[in-house]
């Protein structure tokens, strides 16, 4: 699991490109410090797995799934990815909790400063925007941000000065796309309240607006 909080800039050293596969080599430091085969670090919000390092550089492999269902096909040589270690059981929350699982991939179609912040615009897909409500979290290219706006196709997030300076979110311009994470606690909201059926339709729980005033939540 990952809190969205972003520790380093990596940048891409090399690329292996198979048919819909990667060999990604990043270049990197702080999240190298305590590093072992096998861990998982957030890679552009994709939890990856470790399967060679340095004191420098780590391996990673991107499988055929991941490559159809995030952005790092599209990473190059020297691309910036924000990266970040596994969270420790002792260690602070600092945003939310992440899985490192994409969800979708947004596209942006604004970018806007307004004073000390840059709001970004992001169109995603009805099956993402569905999960999503106003000062919620979302999780874009492994950063911890809070939703600002909730169109019919689009989301708002807003940059801190912070954020802009330490992900690489904050160098991203109208038509560049982002992977996103929803909040995993408001899907297994969903999936409780709304179960899926067998033909692809959909069986509303018996727990209502109602059900829940009848039994004291007003």
């Amino acid at each position: 699991m990952f809190t969205g909080i972003v520790e380093e800039i990596g940048t891409l050293k090399r690329i292996k490109q198979g048919s819909e596969s990667l060999e990604l080599v990043v270049g990197a430091e702080k999240v190298l410090e305590d590093v072992h085969l096998g861990d998982s670090i957030s890679v552009n919000g994709v939890c990856l797995t470790v399967t060679d390092f340095s004191s420098k550089e780590a391996s990673f492999d991107v499988m055929p799934e991941t490559y159809r269902a995030t952005n790092l096909h599209e990473l190059r040589i020297g691309s910036g990815v924000n990266l970040e270690r596994a969270m420790q059981a002792g260690g602070r929350f600092g945003g939310h909790m992440m899985s490192g699982h994409v969800d979708g991939v947004g596209v942006i179609t604004s970018r806007k400063a307004a004073s000390n912040a840059i709001y970004y615009e992001i169109a995603l897909d009805k099956e993402v925007m569905d999960y999503l409500v106003y000062k919620g979290s979302i999780g874009v290219d492994g950063t911890s941000l809070t939703v600002f706006g909730v169109g019919d196709q689009t989301v708002t997030i807003s940059l801190i000065p912070h954020t802009v300076e330490y992900s690489v979110i904050g160098t991203k311009q109208a038509g560049d796309k982002v992977n996103i994470e929803i909040d995993i606690l408001g899907k297994y909201v969903v999936n409780f309240l709304t179960k899926q059926s067998g033909q692809g339709g959909t069986t509303q729980s018996a727990i209502t607006t109602s059900f829940l005033e009848e039994n004291g939540f007003k």
